[in-house]
């Protein structure tokens, strides 16, 4: 019995850290979407807002589970330090590399193992995500890098963005339905 329930609270444990990441991320790139425009880097503010929309959609599944469980959802509202739309890429990359490498891997190997289905459902959903915004801020900080002012970094982008599990996509209607979670496509966020 003494497992279960440490298993219990290590879910827990791990919801309420990617709860309060995801919170983070959303606040984080919220932020540098605006210091991007004003820079006149506009498509990599727009990658900066679907990824905030995204995040915001995983903090919402995973305080959902928290709930299920019992738990708060209480988060603290941190400091954001916003430098230069090159330097705010290149932390982003850092994050989304450092979820989908290590934190997310962990936390849904943890959930199997305590057999919750929500977790592993919702630590899947992420990191499916977060893999596909790791791919996209190295696109962009590549283009940042060679200051290619001919791509779309420089010019609005569209994104489209699953309200159910966040995945992100730069491409419209890139199949009838989520490749994550199944949602039709035509339910899927617009984002510039």
């Amino acid at each position: 019995m003494p497992t279960i329930a440490l298993e219990h609270e290590s879910l827990i444990a791990n919801l309420r850290v990617a709860f309060e990441t995801e919170c983070c991320a959303y606040a984080r790139y919220t932020e540098f979407a605006g210091k991007a425009d004003g820079e006149g880097w506009h498509g990599a503010a727009s990658l900066f807002r679907a990824a905030a929309r995204a995040d915001e959609i995983h903090a919402a599944n995973h305080g959902r589970i928290l709930h299920q469980l019992g738990a708060n959802t209480d988060s603290t509202p941190q400091t954001v330090e916003v430098k230069t739309t090159f330097e705010n890429i290149r932390a982003a990359l850092a994050d989304e590399l450092f979820e989908s490498d290590t934190m997310y891997p962990k936390f849904l190997e943890q959930a199997r193992a305590a057999r919750d289905v929500a977790a592993v459902r919702t630590f899947t959903w992420a990191l499916q995500a977060e893999r596909t915004h790791a791919r996209l801020f190295n696109e962009a900080l590549a283009l940042l890098e060679i200051e290619d002012e001919d791509s779309w970094i420089t010019m609005a982008r569209d994104f489209y963005v699953c309200p159910v599990c966040g995945h992100t996509s730069e491409d419209y209607c890139e199949a009838e339905m989520c490749p994550a979670c199944f949602c039709a496509w035509g339910r899927f966020e617009h984002i510039r």
